[in-house]
């Protein structure tokens, strides 16, 4: 079961769980977590998420934050 946390457009996101089997999270900055309002489909492979979130959240770009990456 993975654990990914990414960072979109600005908002922290995580991922967790396994391909089929994906749940999505908003971070908040005092470390608490909350369902994000998004589902992660099926067929979307754990090195296809930050793809997938940029894909889906284009539209929160901005030009100090214009993209999508995987945090350690």
């Amino acid at each position: 079961m993975s654990d990914l946390r990414f960072n979109v457009f600005g908002q922290l996101v995580q991922i967790t769980g396994s391909p089929g089997h994906w749940t999505a999270w908003l971070l908040g900055v005092d470390g608490k977590r909350r369902p994000a309002n998004f589902i992660v489909p099926d067929f979307v492979q754990e090195d296809e998420l930050e793809q997938y979130l940029a894909d889906l959240f284009h539209e929160s770009a901005t030009p100090t934050n214009g993209s999508v990456f995987r945090l350690k």
